[in-house]
Parts: structure tokens; sequence; C-alpha cells
């Protein structure tokens, strides 16, 4: 597959995870830098081909993320033969169908409803990896139905945790999740996504804020670009906006049903669709190669509207992926979005560079030297997520 050397997360990881008698991993590692392709390695490395029942089980928290995933354990499984592979995501016309694959890829709600109805066989199963498992751990919903997937398989499990951010509270957790693991965390200065220019617009107000949106317009379709928002009718109103306006883009959020779903990610994927306005359902782990840049028209936010900086650093990292460059812009319009932005750059001591709303020429030499420079980067191939 022309993979020269392991990536840092991988050399550390794999002697881990591949060591007899299997033990439980936590790992934590910046976006774009192979979590993937470690725990897939470890899945090939101990199942057993003679036997076709599912025996390594992967929840992701989106559907988007799911397929990812499977695509990547096909690929890498292509050498083995007849590898079998399934997802386990909402598919009404999948309804009562077993859920039949070595490898199991699914999102937690639609796993446990599927070893509930007998439709997924999880006696053998020997592998639970979760991918975004502080964002799974720490959602009151999805961390319970993670914890009921865990009680329907069998005790003798190796179970796998990987996500580029694990807040103190989130490794608590982990810890009863995935008892007496071995631990590969990132200190917070390391936090910072290494590679992305990270800039920002002062608007004065909402409509001055889609207004330098549109104008930004031309810079986003020099690659692939994906403009992150807080609410799912935030996000329908731009694209009408934009489309009335003559531009052309896709949006995805959960208010889509689930094939929809895939048609949108599938046109991103295949750059027929160059620009994608989305909430945070891929904000984790979906990785586009063509990315070079990431809007946050909304500023990301917690519960109780204050900044949210893990989300933030999710955001970011679908750009820059493999060591390459990328571009990172936060749009900001009142006090409130201001004070999250100097919350966010305080948290991981970075100083984000201000664009200029008035000099349109300023703008574009500055995104686009950042560009450029990264089309001369790395091979993607060197490393994969």
């Amino acid at each position: 597959m022309n993979f020269r050397r392991p990536s840092k997360i991988q050399e550390r990881a794999l002697p881990l995870l591949l060591h007899n008698p299997p033990a439980n991993l936590i790992g934590q590692s910046q976006s774009g830098t192979g979590k993937t392709a470690a725990f897939t390695l470890n899945m090939l490395h101990r199942i057993d081909r003679t036997d076709l029942s599912p025996q390594a089980l992967v929840l992701a928290p989106s559907r988007e993320l799911a397929r990812q995933i499977e695509g990547v354990v096909k690929q890498m499984g292509r050498f083995i033969d007849e590898l079998r592979v399934a997802t386990a995501i909402p598919d009404p016309s999948k309804r009562g169908v077993k859920t039949e694959g070595q490898i199991v890829v699914g999102t937690p709600g639609t796993v446990m409803d599927q070893i509930r109805r007998r439709q997924l066989d999880a006696r053998k199963i020997k592998i639970l990896v979760l991918d975004e498992a502080d964002n799974m751990l720490d959602q009151q919903g999805m961390g319970d139905q993670c914890k009921r997937v865990k009680n329907l398989l069998p005790k003798e499990l190796q179970v796998v945790l990987f996500s580029a951010t694990f807040p103190t509270e989130v490794i608590h957790y982990a810890n009863i999740f995935a008892p007496k693991s071995n631990l590969l965390t990132l200190k917070q200065e390391e936090l910072n996504v290494e590679g992305i220019k990270q800039f920002y617009f002062d608007c004065n107000g909402d409509e001055d804020k889609y207004r330098i949106l549109l104008q930004f317009y031309g810079l986003m379709t020099i690659a692939s670009s994906i403009i992150f928002v807080k609410r799912r009718d935030t996000a329908a109103e731009i694209q009408r906006r934009m489309e009335a306006d003559g531009h052309q883009v896709a949006q995805l959020s959960g208010a889509l049903e689930g094939p929809e779903r895939d048609v949108i990610i599938d046109k991103f994927r295949s750059g027929a669709a160059k620009v994608l306005i989305t909430t945070n359902v891929l904000a984790r782990g979906i990785d586009v190669q063509s990315v070079t840049m990431v809007i946050n028209y909304d500023i990301p936010e917690s519960k109780g509207g204050r900044a949210d900086p893990e989300t933030y650093l999710h955001r970011i990292g679908r750009t820059g992926r493999f060591g390459r460059v990328g571009v990172a812009i936060s749009f900001v319009h009142d006090r409130s979005s201001w004070q999250q932005l100097q919350d966010i750059q305080a948290h991981f001591g970075i100083v984000l560079v201000t664009l200029p709303t008035d000099d349109w020429d300023v703008v574009e030499e500055k995104v686009k030297r950042v560009i450029k420079s990264s089309r001369a980067g790395k091979s993607t191939k060197e490393m994969m997520d």
C-alpha cells in the first residue's frame, strides 16, 4: 500500500495493540496521523480467517465516519482472501436482514438494536474499537448506548479507544470503559494542529458575516471547503441563499435521511461538490483529502454557550491531513463569538491572524499563499487515517 514508515501514533500503539495476551488501549493522536490504520491492522491481525462470524466491532459517532472506516478496512483488507466487512448503520432497506462480516463497523444505536434482534451475532466478538471515543463516552445518549453494546459482548474482550482529544473528565470514563489500559495521551501544548494556518474575520453583525462568506466563495472552490455552522436550520438557510446568489454548494446535517446523506458525502468526496455546509455531525474523523479550507461560520460552543475548544480542534482537523498545510477561518460577529474565540486561543496558547474585511486583495494573497504551499506538501500515501 506504499506505507514507507509508521506515523508516531502507529509506532507507539501497534506494539501495544498486537502484543499477546491482548491488552486494552486508550490512544490519543492528532487528526490525520494514522489512528484508523493502526486499529485496522490490529483487527486484521487478530481475526480468524477461517471463521466467518463477526469477530471485531468498530463503533463510530456518525454514519459518515462508519462508512469511511469501512472503506479503510476494505482497502487494507484486500490482501486477505475473502475478508468480509459489514456496516451496521440506519438503513430502512436492510430492516430484518442479518449483518454478516468478520469485521463490523457501525453506530452504537443500530448495533445495539441489531444484537438484541439477533441480526448481529455478537458471541465471538473479541475486539471492540471506539473511534472518536471522547465524544462517544461524553454524550449522554451515545455513552449509554456504548456501555449497553459492551455489556452485550463477550467478557473476554480487547477494548481500544482512539480520539484526537481526551478531556480529563472523559479519561475517567474511558478508564472505567476500558480497564487496565495502556494509555497514550498528548500534553495540552501538543494539541494545537501544526500546519493549519488559522485566521479570523471580525464582522459587523450577521448580515456582514454572510456578505463576507459570499465574497469568499471563489477562494473556497480552489480545492474543497467545509463550512461549519451551529444549527441545522442555519445550514439549510445558507445553502438556500448561496444557491439563490448563483453559487453551487451542498448541505449535510442530521435532519437529512441516511441514504440522502450518503449521496451528498459521496459527491463531496468525488469533487462533484466543492463546498459543503454542515453541522458538527462532520466535525470528527471525516477525511476528504482535497479539503484545504475549513470555515467556522459559527464558533463551536458547548451547551452553556461557552467556547468548545475540543470541537474547534476536531473541525479544523478536517484540513491539513497527513502533515499537509490547510487553512482554517473563523467568523466573529458579536461580543459573544469574540469572547469564545479569545477563550479558544487562550486554551491552546495560539494567536489567530486577523483578515481584513475591506481589502480583498490582501485576503486572497494570504490565503492563496497557504494553499499553494499545501500543494507542494507531502505525498498523501505516506500516511493514512
